[in-house]
């Protein structure tokens, strides 16, 4: 908890997202929390980062290497798919060891007393994902989940912001990279760009992050595009508060022994222990 005190004074104080134990009266110093998006593993689950070495020999990699960006790369879809499942037997012999992160459940029942959408954005493919909410969060909804399968992923804020739009939440551009409230568009151009300049990048596993800009849509003024200004991330690793602040979300770090060095970091807005202490936070609007 003395982490989580620290960091508050982090916490921009333009506004803060109203609390959720009195009723919401719109003010210049409050927002509508509109919702939370979660990352996996580290964040819902115990971290499992045992992975990331054992996918890094399977692929023959080393750690400077991303390991998505490695098997994207890989020059036909075959070699790709194949390298991709070497990367699927890992996970799925690892889901049948996860464990729940501390508050998980306290935290997940009072969001949903609240009301309060819960989406998920992660690096992992769905069978992990789908395992862990069977076996820790059965009758809790999540929608919509972010998987692998879309790209880009992770710390590109393209997940977050679909999981925004998915919501209904938007507003106007000015002119800006962003994701299109219309869905058919963002699909169409996406698919041209595709096809002129190649693939997308490719992401991390939550060892690091580059500074490069999000692989985002050029978006015309005044167009709609998805708005996550309203929701907050959490997560434990580089990618997820990247994704989230590159977003417009604000940031929550999940902080253990191995990311300590993230609380400070600049994408960091909150920083807590445990995942019930979200309630006390969220109940008396402190972020």
């Amino acid at each position: 908890m003395r982490i989580f005190r620290a960091m508050m004074q982090s916490v921009p104080a333009i506004w803060k997202f109203a609390p959720l134990g009195r009723p919401y009266t719109p003010s210049p110093q409050t927002r509508k929390l509109e919702g939370i998006v979660f990352d996996v593993d580290g964040t819902l689950c115990k971290p499992q980062t045992y992975m990331f070495s054992e996918m890094r020999s399977a692929l023959g990699i080393t750690k400077a290497d991303d390991i998505l960006e490695h098997v994207y790369s890989l020059p036909t879809p075959a070699q790709q798919a194949q390298a991709m499942e070497l990367i699927r037997v890992i996970e799925r012999r690892a889901m049948l060891q996860q464990v729940a992160q501390p508050g998980l459940e306290r935290l997940m029942a009072y969001l949903d007393a609240r009301g309060v959408r819960k989406g998920i954005c992660t690096r992992n493919f769905d069978a992990p994902v789908h395992n862990l909410l069977t076996k820790f969060l059965a009758g809790s909804v999540f929608a919509p989940i972010v998987t692998r399968d879309f790209r880009p992923p992770k710390p590109d804020p393209a997940g977050i912001l679909h999981i925004a739009r998915s919501w209904d939440l938007v507003r106007r551009s000015t002119g800006e990279p962003g994701v299109p409230a219309d869905p058919q568009r963002e699909e169409e151009e996406k698919r041209q760009s595709s096809s002129s300049s190649g693939e997308g990048r490719g992401g991390r596993d939550g060892d690091t992050a580059g500074d490069g800009q999000p692989d985002l849509l050029q978006t015309e003024t005044g167009e709609a595009v998805a708005d996550a200004s309203g929701l907050i991330m959490v997560g434990d690793s580089i990618d997820d508060i990247t994704a989230g602040r590159r977003a417009g979300a604000r940031t929550v770090l999940l902080v253990n022994d191995v990311n300590r060095h993230l609380a400070d970091h600049e994408h960091t807005d909150l920083v807590i222990s445990r995942l019930d202490e979200l309630i006390d936070v969220l109940e008396n609007g402190l972020l």
